[in-house]
């Protein structure tokens, strides 16, 4: 299974790079030394924040085999106060016995609002009736959970600290300023945009080939009178990821955005498609401006002109 795996991730990445080739953009090779830090750091806290995930879903479903009170009492699972609470208490009957006075202390810590009703809450969460497990079998399941809070809390510890490095490296890059401009857009996202399309200025001989490398421009595909049009499934997952989020973030802040997803919805799109065509014509706006090494304006960004120079 493994080796099929692999050998599935290659034939992605294959596909990937003819359709990179295919779609005029040259080669990564161009990009500097601190584009390329950026890439690392941003990769590696990317990959830590996926693995917690996965992480917190083990967690949640060994609590589900024995623990369900956990569940109800803990909303979200790799929170510092819940996973100090889970490794005091990993045993339903030992959390059964945690008093206001522990819990509030640990709400505290983790500077919770409201910590007397939140901490009355828990307690009676936790201390509610449930199925349980055999003894051996719920002393089995505590050991797999306290080494599963212990993943945890360093996994927080290590995405807490590269959150400052990539914050940190993105922030020296000289498009910086411009990539941080643009809408819905913070620093880690910013940071992950550059990180994938490089900064290379020669790398993307048009928006186009920028859309195109970002997989958010369709595929047109014509054959005598008929013409389909369908979303690229060969992409670069960190990028579409984050492009998709900053989007999804510009409908809030972003006057012209919510103007263009508004347009595009009142055409029949469906809300996906509809926010994957506003995040290609924002790649188009980064694009344009990065071009001209000018900041995002609003007001530029979603005049004609622009549209041309985004198109």
């Amino acid at each position: 299974m493994a080796d099929q795996q692999r050998f599935g991730a290659v034939q992605g990445e294959g596909q990937y790079a003819a359709q990179v080739e295919q779609a005029g953009v040259g080669p990564i090779s161009g990009d500097t030394a601190d584009a390329e830090a950026v890439k690392v750091v941003t990769r590696t806290h990317k990959t830590l924040i996926w693995e917690r995930t996965r992480t917190t879903q083990r967690l949640r479903h060994a609590l589900l085999d024995y623990f369900p009170a956990a569940l109800e009492a803990f909303e979200d699972l790799d929170a510092p106060d819940v996973l100090e609470l889970l490794a005091k208490a990993p045993e339903p009957a030992v959390a059964a016995k945690l008093t206001t006075t522990q819990i509030s202390a640990a709400l505290k810590r983790a500077r919770r609002r409201d910590i007397a009703d939140k901490a009355t809450k828990i307690q009676a969460a936790l201390r509610a009736k449930h199925l349980g497990q055999p003894a051996a079998v719920t002393a089995a399941y505590a050991d797999s959970v306290h080494a599963l809070v212990a993943l945890l809390v360093t996994l927080n510890e290590q995405v807490n600290f590269l959150h400052g490095q990539v914050e940190d490296y993105f922030g020296r890059h000289p498009n910086a300023e411009i990539i941080r401009s643009q809408p819905g857009v913070g620093p880690i996202l910013s940071a992950r945009i550059l990180a994938v399309f490089g900064d290379d200025p020669h790398r993307y001989a048009s928006a186009k080939a920028r859309k195109n490398y970002a997989g958010t421009s369709p595929i047109t595909r014509a054959s005598g009178r008929k013409k389909a049009v369908t979303a690229r499934h060969v992409r670069n997952d960190r990028l579409i990821d984050a492009l998709i989020a900053q989007a999804f973030s510009a409908l809030r802040i972003s006057a012209g955005a919510r103007a263009y997803y508004e347009k595009q919805r009142a055409r029949g799109i469906e809300f996906n498609a509809a926010l994957r065509q506003l995040a290609n014509r924002l790649v188009g706006i980064l694009h344009g401006c990065l071009k001209t090494g000018t900041p995002y304006d609003e007001a530029t960004a979603w005049s004609q002109r622009a549209h041309a120079l985004a198109a």
